[in-house]
C-alpha cells in the first residue's frame, strides 16, 4: 500500500521507516495470508497459513507495530487452519482498521 495517508498521527514509527514495515506486511501478506474476516467492527481477523516459523514472525511483526502503533492490540493464536491474528483498535481507531482491512483484502489469494 503505497498511499500513507491512512496512517493516524499517533503513530510513532519515523515516516521514513513507514514504508519499510508496509513492505513486511506486504511480504507475509503475499505469502502466507489465506482469509480476512471482520467478526466485530473493531477487530480484523486474518487467516494465515503456518509453516517454519510464521508463528514466530507473525508475532515479532504484531509487537513492533503495537511498539509504535499503541491503538492495536494484537492477538496471535491457532486458526482453524493455520494462524489466526486478531488486530482490534478502539472507536477513534476504527477508520485506521478499515484501511487495513481493505488493504489485506486485496493480498488475499483468489
Amino acid at each position: 500500500m503505497s498511499d500513507l495517508a491512512w496512517v493516524p498521527q499517533s503513530c510513532t514509527l519515523p515516516t521514513e521507516e513507514r514504508p519499510l514495515r508496509v513492505a513486511e506486511w506486504d511480504a507475509l501478506f503475499a505469502k502466507w495470508l489465506t482469509g480476512v474476516a471482520r467478526p466485530q467492527s473493531l477487530t480484523l481477523r486474518l487467516e494465515l497459513e503456518d509453516g517454519p516459523g510464521v508463528t514466530d514472525q507473525v508475532r515479532d511483526l504484531a509487537e513492533r507495530e503495537g511498539g509504535c502503533c499503541s491503538f492495536f492490540t494484537f492477538a496471535v493464536a491457532p486458526g482453524e487452519s493455520g494462524i489466526r491474528l486478531d488486530i482490534s483498535v478502539d472507536h477513534v481507531h476504527e477508520p485506521v482498521l478499515d484501511a487495513l482491512a481493505v488493504w489485506a483484502g486485496t493480498q488475499v489469494p483468489r
